[in-house]
């Protein structure tokens, strides 16, 4: 039976070892609960590091580590204290976590952090092929781990991996900086989905892949060598029934029940009939805007004076990475803040700040939730933030109100919610001042459409629904025609080869013998290429013909001293072995002189590109050109050459990163069409990689192997995925 294995940086497990003796509980976060039916549905393993270095455990311990994680279908991962040095508080807390987040002053580049971040995604990938066979699933989440699906994919080519990015993905601008960007962006690429929070996140990827390892992307699927890799949003949600539920019981309690800390939260509240608390809950971390929320408080209390010994802000802040300078200055900075307001503003029976600096049980938080009239949730920048969904969970009497910085990935979701700049304390104040005399009327009306919203795409929907989206991958090979050329259909073909008696090969030449090169003269053959077609042109009984969209005075130029046989020009010129150039087609080329001004028009608007002046075509490349620019651009083209050529007798090819107009009389399909009629072959192979190369795959007869290179719609039978495989291909023919 298939099973899904879980990788992610921790494992769910809080595992502790006091005395020697080693003890085990469950984790109680939002991806715990998230993937426990996962989990535990699905055959699963989690495989995760267990929070012990290899130093903290002797043989005996780790031993005990390895069985107690094992009956809780987990598995770990071994990391020495160096690697959780610079792999977890270097690289991915100093480098991705502010880069991904818009913070680049607090961004790091040492290579020593990026050889350890590789050094543990390998132990990682080494630990996960452990426990993986062909037709498993794999679901990777997180910044830690953006190199482990393309580890995996490279040794278990047949198992299916999705990916979850749980933080934001930073515009192109800013990931550009980043000085491993393509091994990151290839390694996330090893996946067959990659979920985000928001379509903003993912938008930005989408233009990192195009710009940054120019591949093609059509909607939110990435043509990934011989793969189409899906992109799509998620937005997680919460168990929103605990929360809820934890509410309606907290609701019941009589006074001897309740905690300290609600008995004095009621003391606030029941001072007056205005008197309203406005909570804050984050980790300390400069992303949450924390200095910002209590300096725009201030502002507050300065422009609505009215307020003052009636509202207070109950602010809880969990310490994080505490070792660190940057959270360090942080906790001094909010220190400092909320000492300052409090000595300025308090009086004899009011804080203005009731600040917490430590982490609290679920029950308290409860506490909190339940009894703040307003949530004051305002990150800089925020992957998600579940805080904002859990405070409206709690909300039974659907009463309350949630000011949400339109910078956490919350607020895409969460419109009801009242919105702000987290860096605009004029709005935050008239805002604060809105929320507190909101109308019960249209609280209610917004909390009810916000907590219909969250009960229904809870924590477990948003896991289901990615799961349904990444066993839905496995069916894509169906929308390509084309097979996958392997041993099997190799075996068959060089078999028919090897029998035949007239052989013919039909290669085309950019993007098939050669990958494609920003300026196309620069894509000369090589020594290795002309060792290869040299050895099928001797070949008895086999005729190899390089049929391209070239121009004939580059083909005279690169195989002057060859005897192969080149059709060029889309099929204008014909060269057969030793004979002279034959022309197949005679065509006017007037009509340059009229489409000439206008891709010089283009070239001018759209900065990278160029024309590439043929002798009976013209060629517009636009592959270094700016994606997202290049793809409004070519539609433009289109439309006005369509309206040009329509009584000429000329057609518009799109190929690769290039429109090109010809001629509509001349097509590779007729020039292989009139080589076919030549001689009477029983094998016949055509390789291509282009639009143009699907008239030559029609035209030939139904017994020919015809591949396309690249995983693209084709009339091919078969598909290849690069030109390394298309040489290697070939160099079999000759043995």
């Amino acid at each position: 039976m298939n099973k899904t294995v879980i990788v992610s940086n921790r494992l769910p497990l809080q595992i502790q070892i006091e005395n020697n003796i080693l003890k085990t509980k469950p984790s109680v976060g939002g991806l715990a609960t998230g993937m426990k039916s996962v989990h535990e549905d699905g055959n699963g393993l989690w495989i995760g590091w267990s929070g012990l270095t290899e130093e903290e455990l002797n043989e005996d311990l780790s031993n005990k580590v390895k069985n107690a994680v094992s009956k809780q279908k987990c598995a770990t991962v071994p990391l020495t204290q160096y690697d959780v040095n610079n792999f977890y508080f270097g690289f991915s807390n100093k480098t991705l976590w502010p880069l991904f987040h818009y913070f680049m002053e607090y961004t790091e580049f040492e290579n020593s952090q990026w050889e350890s971040y590789k050094t543990v995604n390998q132990k990682f990938a080494d630990v996960v092929l452990e426990n993986i066979n062909d037709g498993d699933t794999v679901w990777v989440h997180d910044y830690q781990l953006l190199l482990l699906p393309k580890l995996i994919r490279d040794k278990k080519p047949n198992v299916t991996i999705g990916f979850f990015l749980h933080i934001p993905f930073p515009s192109y601008e800013i990931f550009r900086t980043f000085p491993w960007r393509e091994e990151l962006l290839n390694g996330m690429l090893g996946s067959d989905l990659l979920g985000f929070h928001t379509y903003d996140y993912e938008r930005h990827f989408l233009s990192s892949i195009k710009r940054i390892l120019r591949l093609d992307v059509k909607f939110n699927d990435i043509q990934y060598h011989d793969r189409i890799v899906k992109v799509d949003s998620f937005p997680m949600g919460i168990d929103y029934d605990k929360f809820h539920d934890a509410a309606l019981k907290h609701a019941s309690l009589k006074k001897e029940e309740k905690s300290e800390l609600q008995r004095r939260l009621d003391d606030h509240i029941q001072a007056g009939s205005n008197a309203k608390l406005i909570l804050s809950i984050d980790r300390m971390d400069y992303t949450k805007g924390i200095p910002n929320r209590i300096k725009a408080f201030e502002y507050f209390l300065n422009k609505y004076p009215e307020f003052k010994e009636k509202v207070r802000l109950v602010m809880l802040a969990v310490p994080s990475r505490s070792d660190v300078p940057q959270y360090q200055k942080l906790k001094r900075e909010t220190d400092e803040l909320v000492g300052r307001i409090n000595g300025q503003f308090a009086t004899v029976s009011w804080t203005p700040i009731w600040y917490f600096y430590r982490s609290m049980p679920f029950d308290n938080l409860i506490d909190l939730y339940v009894s703040s009239h307003v949530a004051m949730i305002t990150p800089i920048r925020d992957g998600m933030n579940l805080v904002a969904k859990e405070y409206i969970a709690t909300r039974t009497n659907q009463d309350g109100v949630l000011i949400l910085s339109e910078m956490a990935g919350a607020s895409k979701e969460m419109n009801e919610a009242l919105l702000i700049n987290p860096n605009n304390f004029e709005e935050i104040a008239d805002t604060l001042k809105h929320a507190l005399e909101m109308p019960f009327d249209e609280q209610q009306s917004r909390i009810k459409i916000l907590q219909k919203r969250l009960q229904r795409y809870s924590v477990e929907k948003w896991a289901k629904e990615f799961m349904k989206s990444l066993n839905a991958t496995k069916n894509i090979d169906a929308v390509i025609v084309a097979k996958k050329m392997n041993e099997e259909n190799q075996d068959t073909m060089f078999s028919a080869f090897k029998k035949a008696k007239k052989r013919l090969l039909l290669l085309d030449y950019d993007g098939t013998l050669v990958g494609f090169k920003n300026n196309p003269l620069d894509a000369k053959p090589d020594t290795n290429l002309i060792a290869t077609l040299d050895k099928l042109n001797n070949q008895e009984q086999t005729d190899v013909v390089i049929i391209s969209g070239r121009d004939r005075e580059t083909f005279e130029k690169w195989f002057a001293n060859k005897n192969y046989n080149l059709i060029t020009d889309h099929g204008v010129w014909l060269k057969s072995k030793a004979n002279d150039w034959n022309m197949l087609e005679r065509l006017k080329t007037d009509w340059m002189e009229n489409i000439t001004p206008i891709l010089e028009t283009f070239v001018d608007r759209t900065p990278g590109t160029f024309i590439e002046k043929k002798k009976y075509s013209l060629a517009w490349h636009y592959r270094k050109a700016d994606p997202e620019l290049a793809q409004i651009r070519t539609i433009e083209l289109n439309t006005v050459l369509t309206s040009l050529i329509s009584n000429n007798d000329l057609s518009v090819l799109k190929g690769n990163k290039v429109i090109e107009i010809k001629s509509s009389s001349v097509n590779k399909g007729r020039a292989a069409s009139r080589w076919l009629a030549q001689k009477n072959y029983d094998f016949i192979f055509a390789i291509g990689d282009d639009w143009t190369d699907e008239y030559m795959f029609e035209e030939l007869p139904e017994t020919a192997f015809t591949v396309k290179v690249g995983f693209k719609k084709t009339q091919a039978k078969y598909y290849v995925k690069g030109t390394e495989i298309v040489r290697d291909l070939l160099s079999k023919f000759t043995n």
